[in-house]
């Protein structure tokens, strides 16, 4: 069945997703200072700035898999099933196995040298110890790539029941989704089924993003990811929510993320206190979530020329970032300098990096495009909201 889109562009989307990215390169900046774990450290830790991190962390990668479902609703809606599984494959595979080949080799490369693990060149390194074993132990992985196989898993997986969904407008599931989206506080009963995953899965199948036996993150993320394709499809019957109540959800999100620290920090972990974290993350993400969509909705749906041009260098930022930022870390870590010194010149040094590679070596290239998820030049006048998310 072929469906003509008359859906209205949603700038906000691009928006959103082009600053969730945008903070994640400080995230992993971030990373390279604070007490978890991450593949290189600064000689001095600064235990105090995991508070913002972990204010992001709650609804980064979150808002990121809502917003990936959204992305697929607006593809759906001008691709049959086989069109849209085939260009999901070519926009998430290759970029993923070029990812997997030639930028995220400098990166275990970087930590092996630090570890002192290897010594010598990097082309000692790579291509005849880069491909030996899976990391940890070896030398092969995906590192922050795993978002790709994850989000080709989820759609693949669940194409079926999109297109149930596409072709029956006016199905059970859809009217409900449009009934508790009419409401100001009828969204949040979707945090039962994460509430659930959150409780009775977490303590069991801790994050790996190995994929495999990772499965609070793959049901977590899957339903994530749902979610969002049935909040687009009731359209603007959840933007006139969002948009109306979003104070009212940032008080919510404000509440949820004191009552998680302060539970945090009064309380030793236990089964009872674990069930109450529970509720209070899932609350403060979802509330979180919904206010960023009602303050998007209201400042940020309009075009521009900066968004058109970062909504198209996203991709490709993503794929390339962590690896400059691991590198500048690396030459760093063992410097004398403040914190604020090495955390402004590695977000510089990787936007400006990443930047550099991706104007001359990857946006006016052809046959570069297509290996960083980018659409061919020739036929793109613009990049939408229903293309690849990220």
């Amino acid at each position: 069945m072929s469906i003509k889109s008359n859906i209205m562009r949603r700038h906000d989307l691009d928006w959103l997703r082009v600053i969730v990215f945008g903070l994640l390169i400080f995230y992993h900046v971030g990373m390279f200072f604070v007490p978890w774990g991450f593949h290189i450290k600064n000689d001095i830790i600064y235990p105090e700035i995991r508070w913002p991190m972990l204010f992001l962390n709650q609804w980064r990668l979150p808002i990121l898999f809502v917003i990936s479902g959204m992305g697929t609703y607006y593809a759906l809606s001008k691709r049959s099933g086989g069109q849209f599984a085939k260009e999901r494959i070519q926009r998430l595979l290759l970029p993923l196995v070029v990812g997997m080949l030639f930028i995220v080799p400098p990166q275990v490369y970087f930590e092996r040298l630090d570890k002192g693990h290897f010594s010598g060149g990097y082309f000692e390194f790579w291509p005849s110890q880069a491909f030996i074993g899976v990391y940890p132990e070896g030398n092969f992985s995906w590192h922050h790539l795993w978002f790709l196989p994850y989000l080709l898993l989820f759609s693949l997986v669940l194409l079926p029941a999109l297109l149930y969904l596409r072709n029956h407008p006016e199905s059970w599931l859809l009217k409900k989704t449009a009934v508790l989206a009419s409401r100001p506080f009828g969204l949040f009963w979707l945090i039962i089924p994460l509430y659930i995953w959150e409780s009775l899965l977490e303590p069991f199948f801790p994050s790996t993003h190995a994929l495999w036996g990772d499965w609070f993150n793959i049901v977590n993320y899957i339903t994530l990811f749902f979610f969002g394709f049935l909040l687009i499809s009731v359209k603007e019957v959840f933007w006139k929510t969002v948009l109306k109540n979003r104070r009212k959800y940032l008080y919510c999100g404000v509440l949820g993320f004191t009552l998680l620290i302060g539970l945090r920090q009064l309380y030793s972990d236990s089964t009872l206190i674990h069930f109450i974290e529970a509720l209070f993350k899932v609350f403060n993400l979802w509330a979180w979530i919904l206010a960023l969509f009602g303050y998007a909705a209201g400042y940020l749906n309009k075009p521009s020329k900066t968004l058109s041009y970062a909504n198209e260098a996203v991709y490709p930022f993503y794929i390339l970032h962590q690896t400059f930022t691991i590198a500048i870390g690396y030459y760093l870590m063992h410097l004398p300098w403040s914190f604020w010194s090495k955390f402004l010149l590695m977000s510089l040094g990787t936007f400006g990096f990443s930047w550099l590679v991706y104007e001359i070596g990857i946006r006016r290239w052809k046959v570069m495009r297509p290996m960083f998820g980018m659409k061919p030049k020739q036929t793109e006048k613009s990049v939408k909201s229903g293309n690849l998310v990220p």
